[in-house]
């Protein structure tokens, strides 16, 4: 992992002060640099994460005609099952050579939500919703604790960044990248060059390598896969409000050279609400030079509109 910063949460979680706040240091250099960090000793347990790897293994081995059921493009895809070469990555043509489960904040009685109620494929892989459902809670939980000391690192109260994302519309994907064979179409593919749209992702480990970040002159830095790591890295919606501080980086899945080789991995988004307003504020603009570098839209819109660049809404 020596590409790119590690740090270790039990700093944060179990440290005194001067060991938090180093924690809280080197997470403001990671993202404000590279974008991307690796965190260790996250406290996700590896059981859970072999567990959800193998409930994929038996949804994503179903026929198409089992999955597509669970196909929901009526809410663009983002609950449910997502069919081989939906998705693109923003201006790109090819289809990125995946597949992929998205699963987010179960709905609760008797509060009303902006986004919408997840599905399960409880008749054909029973227990997928008690392992991903699990797996969500531990991610989310982790998370919170991320955005508190980005919130920190950004010279504001702990509790500013998860406050805007409680009740939010936090996605965790399920992707599964197939054997490649020997028709794959012209310039695909796993996932093509892109950066997240959300505030902050958290990457458990992928099951085999193919994950590349961008570095700052345009070469390529690859980032093994490691059960022990949780890859972090920054999305457009807090480069937004930040005015390009904190960094949303260009990363890329490339396609292995054993094409029977299948690949997974379990990214988790982290969103605002909806009506989150995401115009760089003044602080940020004056530490990133004094001239404002990103236009002011909600959380909201801001989906929508990636939403239709990457082929998932029309």
């Amino acid at each position: 992992m020596e590409a790119i910063p590690e740090l270790d949460f039990n700093d944060f979680a179990h440290g005194d002060e001067k060991t938090k706040q180093f924690f809280v240091d080197g997470l403001k250099d990671a993202l404000s640099h590279i974008g991307f960090f690796a965190l260790k000793n996250h406290g996700i347990p590896v059981q859970l994460i072999r567990d959800a790897y193998n409930q994929c293994d038996l949804f994503f081995d179903l026929p198409a005609s089992q999955k597509l059921p669970f196909s929901q493009p009526s809410i663009h895809h983002q609950r449910g099952y997502t069919p081989f070469g939906t998705e693109h990555a923003k201006d790109q043509i090819a289809p990125d050579l995946k597949e992929f489960w998205q699963t987010g904040l179960p709905t609760t009685d008797g509060v009303e939500s902006t986004f919408p109620s997840n599905i399960w494929p409880d008749d054909v892989v029973p227990e997928f919703k008690h392992v991903i459902d699990d797996l969500y809670g531990q991610m989310l939980h982790l998370s919170v604790e991320l955005l508190k000391a980005c919130s920190l690192a950004l010279g504001k109260d702990e509790h500013w960044l998860p406050n805007m994302t409680h009740m939010g519309n936090t996605i965790m994907r399920l992707i599964h990248y197939p054997p490649l064979g020997h028709d794959v179409p012209q310039g695909a593919v796993r996932s093509a060059a892109h950066e997240d749209i959300n505030f902050i992702t958290l990457l458990v480990t992928a099951t085999a390598d193919g994950l590349e970040v961008m570095d700052h002159d345009g070469s390529w830095i690859q980032v093994q896969g490691n059960e022990e790591y949780i890859i972090v890295d920054t999305g457009d919606m807090i480069q937004n409000m930040t005015n390009g501080f904190f960094r949303s980086t260009t990363h890329r899945v490339v396609n292995p050279q054993d094409s029977s080789t299948r690949r997974y991995s379990m990214p988790m988004f982290v969103h605002p609400r909806n009506e989150i307003d995401l115009t760089p504020l003044p602080e940020f603009i004056g530490l990133t030079g004094g001239v404002v570098q990103y236009p002011s839209i909600t959380a909201g819109e801001f989906l929508y509109q990636r939403l239709k660049e990457i082929g998932l809404a029309s």
